[in-house]
């Protein structure tokens, strides 16, 4: 059974976006003056004594949009209203009553599930009394919020809860936390938003061909072979020298947080377009968090017989060559071409990324490397290793205690990388390598233990992930 839906609906500028992310507990949806900058539905799952439910941001009613997208953001509404369990009728208290007010009314005249009319911006007591025009709309029990100054959020969770079916049996299932977090980021017009419609098997998202439909990150959920899993779409980017609005600047820091907070990250290229200096900026962010990705050519079939896949290979592996490990998958996101195998892919990565090697085997693998292939001399002393440590996953993180973390340059460090490519499973994700120098005599001691990301030089130092550019 579905996540009982909470739907807020209102006017453009009524504060939905903001109410979404006051109750949330969290900045999720991108909060701004302009009107119409919601168009995508934006779902959170929250827990309010004991119920789980999923809270939905809408778009404003009646906005017309600059680009020509009022009848798509207003699906998007209708489509949250027809799945809603309670709808969240927002109005202004400082506004008053005004006619595009009494237009959210029509459109919820023959709703059938409760609903609460929210007067918010009631930022103080002696503005409540104002709200009682708002009965006059007759829609629902009345409570007035603040979300600047946070008033009465728990009445409302608790109002919201009250107007819930009774649970279903497998709600705390449906609840449950996803499989894998996957973020599909791109430059703008690269078929994202069209993907995530083919997983989720809905007009989920907004598509068009107008550049950045798509302004903020949402989440959404989806099943493949009985697991559940969420996909991010985020914004297209474009080069930060040409952001020149709020939702710009909002929409880069969306995508690149909705990185940070995922399992995997699917980069995506539109198969028709040469590579820009945006992908190469987007992937150099990707490589420094150390996601496990993957490069995903799509719109294939409008290439098909007209390019191989071979040189669409080479020519990512030559503009990308700190990132010869990543795979390459070629689908057609429109028609669902190749996306089960990406996402089976995509799995396999995120099962990689989470393994941990035996402390026994990675010492043995660092033996085996130091004898085939020593480190030179560093101010005419060796370079030893002493022992080698996994410390972490997801990245998978090693630590090398040696005599002298200075004493390995960086391609020797790269020849380590590429060592640990070929014997241990990871050969598709990246690996964080730091090198410590050994405190003590065993290092097995407290140094394991404090072995983490360090600054100062003396005391270690950390491999980005750059592995040899392939041979012949």
């Amino acid at each position: 059974m579905a996540l009982p839906q909470i739907v807020i609906v209102g006017r453009p500028n009524v504060g939905k976006s903001s109410l979404f992310n006051w109750l949330a507990g969290k900045r999720l949806a991108i909060v701004d003056d302009v009107a119409g900058v919601t168009r995508d539905r934006m779902t959170y799952l929250m827990c309010h004594q004991g119920r789980y439910f999923e809270l939905v941001d809408t778009g404003g009613m009646g906005i017309k949009d600059v680009d020509n997208l009022t009848q798509e953001i207003e699906g998007q509404i209708q489509a949250a209203i027809d799945i809603a369990t309670v709808v969240l009728f927002v109005v202004a208290v400082r506004d008053g009553l005004v006619p595009l007010d009494n237009e959210v009314v029509r459109r919820l005249r023959y709703v059938d599930v409760p609903v609460i009319c929210v007067a918010n911006k009631a930022d103080n007591a002696a503005l409540d009394d104002q709200a009682a025009v708002f009965y006059k709309l007759g829609r629902g029990k009345l409570i007035c919020t603040s979300t600047r100054e946070n008033r009465h959020r728990q009445e409302l969770l608790d109002m919201i809860v009250e107007r819930l079916p009774e649970a279903a049996a497998d709600e705390e299932l449906s609840a449950a936390e996803p499989e894998m977090k996957v973020a599909i980021v791109g430059r703008r017009n690269t078929g994202k938003s069209t993907f995530v419609n083919t997983l989720a098997q809905a007009e989920r998202m907004i598509t068009s061909e107008v550049p950045g439909t798509t302004r903020d990150s949402v989440d959404v959920r989806f099943e493949l072979d009985g697991k559940a899993f969420v996909a991010i779409d985020t914004p297209g980017l474009k080069r930060t020298t040409s952001s020149q609005t709020d939702i710009d600047f909002y929409g880069i820091h969306r995508a690149q947080r909705s990185v940070r907070r995922a399992d995997l990250v699917l980069i995506f290229f539109d198969a028709t377009q040469r590579i820009s200096k945006v992908d190469k900026q987007l992937c150099d962010y990707v490589a420094d968090q150390y996601k496990p990705c993957i490069f995903v050519v799509n719109k294939w079939d409008e290439l098909a017989g007209s390019m191989h896949t071979e040189k669409w290979v080479n020519y990512l592996r030559d503009s990308f060559r700190t990132m010869q490990y990543v795979p390459i998958a070629f689908i057609t996101g429109k028609t669902g071409k190749n996306v089960k195998a990406l996402l089976n892919h995509a799995q396999n990565l995120f099962k990689c990324a989470r393994q941990r090697v035996p402390t026994a085997e990675l010492n043995r693998i660092v033996r085996g490397a130091l004898e085939h292939n020593p480190p030179p001399l560093y101010q005419n002393r060796p370079a030893k290793i002493y022992y080698a440590t996994q410390i972490s996953e997801m990245p998978p993180t090693i630590v090398l205690f040696c005599n002298n973390p200075h004493a390995f340059a960086e391609p020797y460090r790269r020849f380590l990388l590429g060592v640990f490519r070929d014997n241990l499973p990871y050969g598709e994700v990246p690996i964080k390598l730091y090198l410590r120098k050994r405190e003590s005599s065993d290092p097995r001691s407290e140094d394991v233990k404090r072995a983490v990301p360090a600054d100062d030089a003396d005391s270690a130092t950390a491999s980005a992930e750059q592995p040899p550019a392939p041979t012949g």
